[in-house]
C-alpha cells in the first residue's frame, strides 16, 4: 500500500521569489550606473566652468596689460577657449591733485568653450575698470 501525499499548492513559489530578487538587483544596478554617469557629467561640467573662469581671467589680465601699455585689446584662443577681450575708454577727467587727465577703461573678457546646447559648453565673463 502506498501512502499518497496531499498535493501542494506552492508549486513555482521559488521561481517567483528568484525572479523578484533578480529584478530588484537589476533595478539597483541600473540606478547606480545612472547615478555614476550623472556624477561624472557634473564633475566634468565643474572642471570646464573652472577652466572657463581661468581663461576669462587670463583675458582680463591681458586687457589690463594692453591698456597700461597703450595698446589695443583683441580676441585670442587659449587651450580650446575663444577669449574675447574689449577695452572701452570712458571720458577723461581732470585730477587736480596730479594736474593730469585720467581715463578709465572698462575691460571685459569672455571665455567660451563649445557651442550653446552642447554638454561640454562653458562660458564665463569678467569685467574690470582700470585707470590710466
Amino acid at each position: 500500500m502506498s501512502t499518497m501525499r496531499p498535493k501542494s499548492r506552492q508549486h513555482g513559489f521559488g521561481l517567483v521569489a528568484a525572479m523578484f530578487v533578480i529584478i530588484i538587483i537589476t533595478a539597483v544596478i541600473t540606478a547606480m550606473a545612472r547615478l555614476a554617469e550623472t556624477q561624472n557629467a557634473t564633475n566634468s561640467m565643474a572642471i570646464q566652468q573652472a577652466r572657463a573662469y581661468q581663461a576669462a581671467r587670463a583675458g582680463l589680465e591681458y586687457g589690463v596689460a594692453q591698456v597700461l601699455a597703450g595698446g589695443s585689446c583683441s580676441s585670442f584662443s587659449l587651450d580650446g577657449f575663444a577669449v574675447g577681450v574689449t577695452c572701452v575708454a570712458q571720458t577723461a577727467i581732470s585730477v587736480p591733485e596730479e594736474n593730469d587727465l585720467v581715463t578709465f577703461y572698462t575691460i571685459t573678457a569672455a571665455a567660451q568653450y563649445g557651442t550653446t546646447g552642447n554638454p561640454d559648453y562653458a562660458y564665463r565673463q569678467l569685467t574690470a575698470v582700470v585707470e590710466r
